[in-house]
């Protein structure tokens, strides 16, 4: 699982499912994205980050299953 913060969830899913860049979703070829959260600040999305990352693996697979109980991608639906 991959956790991160960005100011352009589109572009930076587009990124990761075409391993334009190199790192940690590439190694692993992470390319769906089945979670998200918007904030209104910046300060407070990486604090969110920080718990998440924090946080056990079982809470996060919790986490995206009350929102997303299929793991579907949710790429195509993001809209902002």
């Amino acid at each position: 699982m991959y956790i991160g913060v960005t100011n352009n969830l589109k572009r930076r899913i587009y990124e990761h499912k075409n391993k334009l860049l190199d790192g940690f979703s590439k190694k692993y070829n992470l390319t769906k994205l089945v979670y998200y959260e918007i904030f209104d600040s910046v300060q407070n999305a990486i604090l969110k980050e920080k718990y998440l990352k924090g946080k056990k693996r079982e809470f996060k697979i919790s986490l995206i299953e009350n929102f997303n109980p299929t793991w579907k991608d949710l790429y195509d639906d993001i809209i902002f």
